[in-house]
């Protein structure tokens, strides 16, 4: 119960794992980033809904309504606040995320795909009825209105941030006309997007500007050094504080870099006027990229006290899982690395993409080149790909890789478990379980993924002296669900031995 007697109005859906509504309550008086994004809240007496972090004033608990999704908030009939601005808030990732869940994920990704819905459910392996079934209880919405809450944010998002014209903004969002999108953002948050576009004063520059908003702590400098060890020459650098590459999502090619503003936790990410068509996709993707969907609190809780691991969440804390920005490029990138050192790998990536991708000039002297498609490597002569300084066999895994992804190989859908998906790539050319098994830390997000094998983790389990990958999975029993982040922090930790 709350002070004074009042109550806590109900919320219409369950809250992510199981969160009280007294918690809730007490975060949004807190202004809470740690709960930013995990849920919803519903001001009845503004018909506003905010983020946990809002600094608009609190109100009372009996005027509170929770949600878990902005899709549901809407449906309840709250329209998004101006000032803490819900479509920046983080997603999260649940260490067994249920089935409606991962399919609330994947339409996010794809909310602005035509045939979305029926697509997922044909490859997912049930009707679109019952996905439509699934959705509903989980969220309390369709997955059509699902997807049009995230367009519909993201619209707003571009008004707010980027001087783009509304009519490009309504094509951005998915919109076929500037009418419909007028009609349907009026309708939702009372207002036209043309009041939006007013308040925003947002100036006209050479390129365009986003924010990424994350749960702290995020640990940045190491992020950096762990993507500049690993970056494709000519595709990838960092530089100074910022993270560069090159994009290529169907229309331009086009590059992007990104930096770091603690005091508004969030990433600043710069796009070339060229992503100008695609910047929904490139935003999904940089969440995936620098992990700013996980939850360090909630992760800390498992991990942080455990004896091999709390020197460096001590000295370290918000290390987060890389990603992967395309599924083709970390895959070609892991399978180089096999057998042989991170730089040595770097240098026959930039091998390949110096004689397989595509130029590119940007004003950035390490943007040079367009990572290679995999149609190229499908039919590239093995003495080309062999040239680049690798033994006959792995120039054949690389291109029987490349047609493996070009057949789907590597596309993952709802109701694929985490030992389903290492299985399936084991069963594919050149990958092994130490591959498989980060790919599914980089690729497909997995938090309990463990390349158990890997010297270095082994190194760290006996504190310097390499123990056995048997001993190592025993000793890394204690750590599921989160066994992906204690990989991370093992191999930390190496720098503090």
């Amino acid at each position: 119960m709350a002070e004074n007697g009042e109550h806590y109005a109900s919320a219409s859906r369950s809250l992510p794992d199981m969160i009280a509504a007294e918690t809730c309550y007490e975060a949004i008086r807190a202004r809470d980033a740690r709960f930013d994004g995990l849920f919803f809240v519903g001001m009845k007496t503004t018909g506003v809904y905010c983020r946990s972090v809002c600094t608009a004033r609190t109100p009372k608990a009996s005027s509170c309504r929770f949600f878990e999704t902005a899709a549901a908030a809407e449906k309840g009939g709250f329209r998004s606040c101006l000032l803490c601005r819900p479509e920046l808030a983080p997603g999260y990732i649940a260490p067994e995320r249920s089935l409606a869940h991962a399919i609330g994920a994947r339409l996010q990704a794809t909310a602005f795909e035509a045939g979305s819905v029926e697509e997922l459910a044909r490859k997912s392996g049930f009707s679109t009825r019952h996905l439509r079934r699934l959705v509903r209880t989980a969220f309390g919405v369709t997955p059509v209105e699902l997807a049009q809450t995230h367009r519909l944010l993201f619209a707003k998002k571009l008004l707010q941030e980027t001087a783009l014209p509304i009519t490009e903004i309504a094509l951005q969002a998915g919109f076929r006309s500037l009418r419909r999108f007028n009609v349907l953002f009026a309708a939702r948050y009372g207002f036209p997007p043309s009041r939006v576009r007013r308040e925003s004063r947002v100036e006209v520059a050479d390129s365009l500007r986003l924010r990424l908003v994350y749960r702290p702590p995020l640990a940045w400098e190491q992020m950096l050094r762990y993507l500049a060890a690993r970056a494709i020459p000519g595709v990838e650098a960092v530089v100074g504080s910022h993270y560069l590459r090159t994009i290529d999502l169907g229309a331009k090619p086009a590059w992007l870099r990104v930096g770091h503003d603690p005091e508004r936790r969030s990433l600043v990410v710069e796009f070339s006027p060229e992503a100008a068509s695609n910047l929904y996709p490139a935003l999904h993707r940089l969440r995936a990229v620098f992990d700013l969907d996980a939850n360090p609190e909630r992760i800390a809780e498992k991990l942080a006290d455990d004896p091999l691991l709390r020197a460096a969440f001590a000295h370290t804390p918000g290390l987060r899982v890389a990603g992967a920005w395309d599924a083709f490029e970390i895959a070609m990138r892991t399978i180089l690395c096999q057998q042989i050192s991170v730089a040595g790998a770097s240098t026959i990536c930039g091998r390949l993409v110096a004689q397989f991708g595509t130029a590119f000039a940007t004003p950035h002297a390490g943007l040079t080149h367009i990572f290679p498609k995999p149609e190229l490597l499908a039919e590239a002569e093995l003495s080309s790909i062999a040239s680049l300084g690798l033994p006959a066999r792995r120039a054949e895994t690389i291109r029987e890789m490349a047609r493996a992804v070009i057949a789907g190989a590597l596309d993952f859908f709802p109701g694929t478990t985490s030992e389903d998906a290492v299985a399936r790539l084991k069963s594919m050319p050149g990958i092994g379980e130490w591959t498989a098994q980060y790919l599914a830390m980089r690729l497909l997000r997995s938090p309990d993924a463990f390349p158990a094998s890997d010297l270095g983790l082994r190194k760290a389990g006996g504190r310097g002296t390499p123990i056995s990958e048997a001993a190592l999975l025993a000793r890394a029993e204690v750590w599921r669900p989160w066994r992906a982040y204690a990989a991370v922090y093992l191999w930390h930790s190496l720098s503090l031995l």
